[in-house]
């Protein structure tokens, strides 16, 4: 029985190609996910899955064995080529079809991976059939069904995602802003010309892109597609700075991640920005219940709460949040990670649209105001960020921190270990795919903060004994 828990995780299927993934491995997981999620029209299925991928070079090859799992079990495909991860969600919902989006999001070059949804973008986890789908590969090569295989189509959605993210959020009466853009050579120099340009054939807004690394090219020659690591956004400050821009924005490699740097070339938090949004939509949803996941802001509760809004404190991850949003009918949701999740987006995550609520605020304030002047109100906290340490044995280290803070402060077990003071609060929590640790902290000024990071770090880095 072969071993996938490190190919197969938590929230997706993603491996070095063609070392731990490769086309047999892509043929079996396209037949087991057609059982899984009961697509066949012998179950009552819809009878198709929609797929697509990036500009990395493996991605069609693995696309077409994928697509012969799924012919195999009588399902059609329908292919719609390049896309971001967001777009390949709006053809699920739009469609009404499970998903197979061919990508390893921000990672280096010789990875590729497989992010699966249900019906309408619908999360696939490991709880929500990802370790059903890993059990049925482990056991050997999934037999084709004894029905007539299905058909492969091809179908071009870029025009109909920008349309309708252009209907989601109307840029048309925004003042003029200068924006640099970063694609890092990934998906957004793909769907910023389409959504923000006129490639799409929409009427042209009043932006002004300046394109940086737009040419699609999987082997990442200009910087990783990463924004949360910082060395990957100095281009961007550098460039946003030296042309007096009002702000820059930086995709990741699938695009369904945005990160914001403002006028100053600072880079602003996730947090912030979820706060900004979830003001936004506030202001047009009295009372609605916003998203986030533990180990953004402790500013994003205030401001949501302050703004008459419900916060709803989550999990890390798409499917909790997701799932938590489908519970509680949120309208929005934000992750420190730069995931932004959008109730009218079929509850997906999209960076594109995360941009054009950021566009939408900064573009109706009055003449001369700033992102920094916007954002004042949002950044309340200093944070650590967070910091992944690899250590022999995760639980002892879990352990010794717990044992240490016992009774200075409130404990929960959400996802890993929260301990929270009026005046400081840190979340410790294991990977799921590898031996570390991963600290966030946060605390009302510099000094505090500096000292429960190195506190915390001590202990988790503390030799076993």
């Amino acid at each position: 029985m072969r071993d996938l828990s490190t190919i197969i995780k938590a929230y997706d299927v993603r491996g070095v190609v063609p070392d731990q993934f490769d086309e047999d491995l892509a043929r079996d997981v396209g037949a087991a996910f057609v059982q899984v999620v009961g697509a066949m029209p012998a179950a009552g299925g819809p009878g198709a899955v929609v797929v697509g991928h990036d500009m990395r070079p493996s991605g069609p090859d693995l696309v077409a064995a994928f697509r012969d799992g799924v012919t195999g079990q009588g399902c059609d495909v329908i292919d719609i080529g390049l896309c971001s991860t967001d777009a390949l969600y709006f053809a699920s919902g739009r469609l009404g079809l499970p998903g197979a989006m061919f990508t390893a999001s921000h990672n280096p070059a010789e990875y590729n991976g497989i992010k699966l949804c249900r019906v309408g973008a619908a999360p696939v986890g490991e709880d929500t059939g990802l370790a059903e789908i890993r059990d049925i590969v482990s056991r050997g090569s999934v037999a084709d069904a004894d029905v007539p295989p299905g058909q492969g189509h091809t179908r071009d959605m870029i025009a109909d995602y920008a349309a309708f993210l252009r209907g989601l959020v109307d840029l048309s009466g925004i003042r003029p802003l200068r924006v640099v853009v970063d694609a890092g050579n990934g998906m957004g120099g793909y769907t910023v010309p389409a959504v923000l340009g006129t490639a799409a054939g929409l009427p042209e807004l009043p932006l002004t892109i300046i394109p940086l690394y737009f040419d699609l090219d999987g082997t990442f020659p200009n910087h990783e597609a990463n924004p949360i690591d910082p060395e990957t956004l100095r281009d961007l400050q550098a460039k946003v700075r030296q042309l007096d821009a009002d702000l820059g924005l930086a995709f990741d490699g699938d695009a369904d991640r945005c990160f914001v740097v403002d006028n100053t070339g600072a880079v602003v938090s996730p947090s912030a920005i979820t706060g900004l949004i979830a003001a936004q939509v506030l202001a047009d949803q009295p009372g609605a219940t916003i998203i986030h996941n533990l180990i953004t802001s402790r500013a994003v509760p205030e401001i949501i709460t302050e703004l008459g809004g419900v916060p709803e404190r989550t999990r890390v991850g798409h499917s909790y949040i997701k799932d938590t949003m489908a519970r509680t009918g949120a309208a929005f949701g934000g992750e420190h990670s730069g995931h932004f999740y959008f109730r009218d987006f079929w509850r997906a995550d999209s960076g594109m649209l995360a941009a054009m609520n950021v566009l939408a605020v900064l573009g109706a304030s009055p003449p001369g105001t700033t992102l920094a002047d916007l954002l004042a109100g949002y950044e309340r906290y200093p944070a650590t960020g967070e910091i992944n340490t690899r250590v022999p044995d995760v639980p002892a280290a879990l352990h010794r921190v717990r044992t240490a803070f016992t009774g200075r402060g409130d404990m929960d077990d959400l996802d890993g270990l929260t301990v929270s003071t009026p005046d400081w609060w840190f979340n410790v929590r294991p990977s799921n795919t590898e031996p570390l640790l991963r600290l966030n902290a946060e605390a009302t000024d510099p000094d505090t903060l500096a000292a429960l990071r190195d506190e915390v770090l001590s202990l988790i880095r503390k030799d076993d004994e």
